[in-house]
């Protein structure tokens, strides 16, 4: 019975994350938008600090349940790691596309629009892919890595990390399949078009990978 509640409760932690990581990143796109008058950077700006400042708190919330993953590729690669079972990754991730979905219904409640829209924005191209690919990389890399050097400090880490990427990345890191997809149900700043779903998952599914094998050597499991 125990260790049924205690999945139920990592479960519910990853789904209710996802939701509020969502309506932080769209809900803090229409603000932006709405209140920078035309100014795309002032928007961006807004935008990444709400999603930074925000997931940082999701995860030192939500950490000591399940891990605060609230990204598939994340859960692919504890997977791949043995750090979590398959059955609970597949739980996870489909958790997390659930919770993505209706966290862009909520902030497009919160702001008395239509819950479900169609993406507008077309985000395709071999650059955005490679963007979308480093973003990626960048954040498995810091999770891997920091888990085994500090790992108190994950969760600044890795909101600091999206934080830089929305600005240097030329995608403006998505760097998330649940979070890819659910931004496709949205016309709104953050956006993307449905067509540009597959090239952008791809693309994070590639980078995770590449991260997996050059930070799994850097930091292995047992330390020696």
């Amino acid at each position: 019975m125990q260790d049924v509640s205690a999945t139920a409760r990592a479960v519910t932690a990853e789904a209710l994350g996802t939701v509020l990581l969502l309506a932080i990143v769209v809900g803090s796109g229409i603000m932006g938008e709405r209140l920078a008058g035309g100014n795309v950077a002032i928007a961006l700006l807004a935008n990444a600090a709400a999603t930074a400042g925000g997931l940082i708190v999701l995860i030192w919330m939500f950490g000591p349940l399940s891990g605060a993953h609230f990204n598939p590729v994340v859960s692919l690669v504890m997977a791949l790691r043995g750090a979590l079972s398959w059955r609970m990754a597949a739980i996870y991730v489909i958790a997390q596309g659930i919770g993505a979905v209706l966290g862009v219904m909520l902030a497009h409640a919160m702001f008395g629009q239509d819950l479900l829209q169609q993406g507008a924005p077309l985000r395709d191209g071999a650059h955005l892919w490679l963007a979308e690919a480093i973003a990626t990389f960048g954040v498995i890399g810091g999770i891997l890595s920091l888990s085994k050097t500090r790992p108190q400090e994950t969760g600044v880490a890795v909101g600091l990390y999206i934080l830089a990427a929305y600005w240097f990345t030329a995608s403006t890191s998505f760097a998330n399949p649940a979070v890819t997809l659910a931004r496709s149900f949205t016309a709104s700043f953050a956006g993307i078009a449905s067509s540009s779903v597959p090239g952008f998952i791809g693309a994070q599914a590639l980078g995770a990978l590449a991260a997996l094998g050059l930070f799994g050597w850097l930091f292995p499991k047992e330390a020696p």
